[in-house]
């Protein structure tokens, strides 16, 4: 997942990007598969429980097809994001809070607040790892706050 930092006039803008393939993907994919044959054929494991677990890797697979690219662009005026054919822009003046949680399984979700009391959900897909963001956010005055092993928000 590679991140770039560009120079403009005024300020630096953080500019994070990322494709829906990814090393692990392409090669977790066929191990799966390798491991559900193998327990068909030598474990005598159920075709239909094993076909089930196989419909679960489906997704995992369109990733690696489509390849869809995603991103977010922290300038010193806005914050915008794109995934697949959605994208949004808002304007930091906009923007109360930026709340950052940290998962049960480690991974950190980002939710904008609006002014207004409207939350935004980052999608995870264009969301950059949460350090550098959070420093990115803190060096253009953007308020975050950090929730730690939240099952509800």
């Amino acid at each position: 997942m590679p991140e770039t930092l560009t120079q403009t006039e005024a300020m630096a803008t953080y500019d994070y990007r990322r494709h829906g393939r990814s090393r692990a993907a392409v090669l977790v994919l066929p191990a799966i598969w390798a491991g559900l044959t193998a327990a068909w054929i030598w474990l005598d494991a159920s075709g239909w429980i094993m076909g089930l677990l196989w419909l679960f890797t489906l997704p995992a697979l369109w990733e690696v097809f489509t390849n869809s690219p995603s991103g977010l662009t922290l300038t010193s005026s806005d914050l915008s994001w794109f995934t697949g054919k959605r994208d949004a822009k808002i304007a930091l003046s906009q923007i109360d809070h930026i709340r950052l949680d940290t998962r049960l399984d480690m991974s950190v979700r980002a939710t904008v607040v609006l002014l207004s009391g409207r939350k935004i959900k980052l999608p995870f897909e264009a969301t950059p790892p949460h350090r550098a963001f959070e420093t990115a956010l803190h060096a253009r005055s953007v308020a975050t706050q950090r929730h730690h092993f939240t099952l509800i928000q």
